[in-house]
């Protein structure tokens, strides 16, 4: 099945967005902006199966694989930055700064699986 649609809650009306609080001249808050991301739905879209549990969102699931790359870290690694920095959320498509892990590191080993060597290319 596709990734879900990740929907506002109403707790979130008090909260500030990280747009709002992170410098944009940052590196990758201004690659975030830059980079389409609706071009991964489509390109990665043909992986996906109508049926199962619902899939991470191809934005969270591309940038934890570019950032992992970028800074050479491991699954493990790269999911527990990810709740410590808020660029690296930004860059992963979150408004708002986030306590938990977006996801088990072995859902990371399972994308790349899916997407095969031809879909990382």
């Amino acid at each position: 099945m596709g990734p879900k649609p990740t929907l506002p809650s109403s707790s979130d009306l008090y909260r500030s967005r990280l747009d709002q609080i992170l410098d944009p001249r940052h590196a990758l808050f201004r690659l975030a902006v830059l980079i389409d991301w609706d071009r991964f739905d489509e390109e990665f879209g043909r992986f996906y199966r109508p049926l199962g549990r619902p899939a991470k969102p191809t934005r969270l699931m591309v940038g934890l694989s570019y950032l992992q790359h970028t800074f050479n870290l491991s699954d493990e690694a790269v999911v527990q930055r990810w709740i410590e920095n808020p660029y690296y959320q930004w860059f992963c498509g979150c408004e708002y700064f986030q306590h938990e892990l977006p996801c088990d590191p072995s859902s990371l080993t399972r994308w790349r699986k899916r997407l095969g060597p031809e879909g990382l290319e």
